[in-house]
């Protein structure tokens, strides 16, 4: 069984980022670290708009619906500083993406899949990706959370 070992992967692979979360003030999702332009609260969305993009582009779940502003803007908009929407969002995210990988079974985890933001990969490859693109921006929060400013 390939699903139960990717899902705990994936799940604690994620801890690197929810872990932060309980230490992040609304005043902390303002803040940047220059030169870069975006703030903690849109990093904080634009993971959970990947992970919808995720369950719905990559891992099949055809019923959810995701307006993924962070990656439609491709910048920060500034709107992204209501720290409650953003766990109620993460949940949800969280949950959505964890649902569809519950399902997939052995062979699908062999299944290539084509994006325009990643090429061909296999579900096994692509749920890699996700996994270190928000560990990738887990360290960006960090970094900015200690020494961004508002």
């Amino acid at each position: 069984m390939k699903t139960q070992p990717f899902l705990e992967l994936w799940t604690e692979a994620r801890t690197r980022f929810s872990n932060q979360i309980s230490s992040i003030t609304e005043e902390d999702l303002k803040k940047k670290l220059a030169p870069s332009p975006n703030s903690l609260g849109f990093l904080i969305r634009h993971i959970g708009d990947v992970e919808l993009l995720f369950a719905k582009n990559v891992f099949g779940a055809s019923g959810v619906s995701v307006s993924a502003k962070t990656v439609i803007e491709k910048r920060d908009t500034g709107e992204w500083i209501h720290m409650q929407e953003l766990k109620d969002y993460l949940i949800y995210s969280y949950d959505t993406l964890k649902s569809i990988v519950e399902k997939q079974t052995d062979a699908d985890w062999e299944t290539q899949i084509t994006t325009k933001e990643f090429g061909t990969k296999t579900k096994a490859e692509a749920l890699g990706r996700i996994v270190s693109h928000t560990a990738y921006h887990a360290g960006q929060m960090t970094m900015i959370q200690k020494y961004g400013t508002i």
